[in-house]
């Protein structure tokens, strides 16, 4: 008898404990979102200030303002997605069909960032004004 309330206490240990995983990694994926947005928001901020004398400042410009678009317009259809029902069978459709768009506004988010660090913002490259020598953040 010990022994089937031991093993009842292991299964529901570990069901905690996938539980408690799934919350933690929730959490960690969102707090790693908006540490990318945050630097985001900083890369923008920098480039507009540097302006024109910034070697890729129109490309940068646009992958910087794509890239926060695409995070924005996922965290939208993950909200979206998780104020639908899973169980009826209609909205099961319609949730695959938004998770297939999350994924890709989350794939183009990653490649517009990957090319942005390969186009510039390298801190040890200063730029130098006439008047005034800008360093990177």
């Amino acid at each position: 008898m010990a022994q089937i309330e031991e093993r009842v206490n292991e299964t529901e240990m570990k069901a905690m404990d996938a539980n408690r995983y799934a919350t933690k990694k929730t959490i960690a994926q969102g707090m790693l979102d908006i540490a990318l947005l945050t630097a985001n928001a900083s890369q923008l901020k920098y480039i507009l200030q540097v302006g024109e004398q910034h070697q890729f400042y129109k490309l940068m410009l646009i992958l910087i303002s794509l890239s926060i678009v695409l995070q924005v317009a996922a965290g939208i259809l993950l909200v979206l997605q998780s104020l639908v029902s899973l169980a009826k069978s209609k909205d099961r459709s319609l949730l695959i069909t938004v998770s297939h768009f999350v994924d890709a506004f989350i794939f183009l988010s990653v490649f517009c960032d990957i090319m942005k660090m390969n186009f510039g913002l390298d801190p040890a490259i200063p730029y130098k004004n006439e008047e005034v020598e800008i360093l990177k953040p």
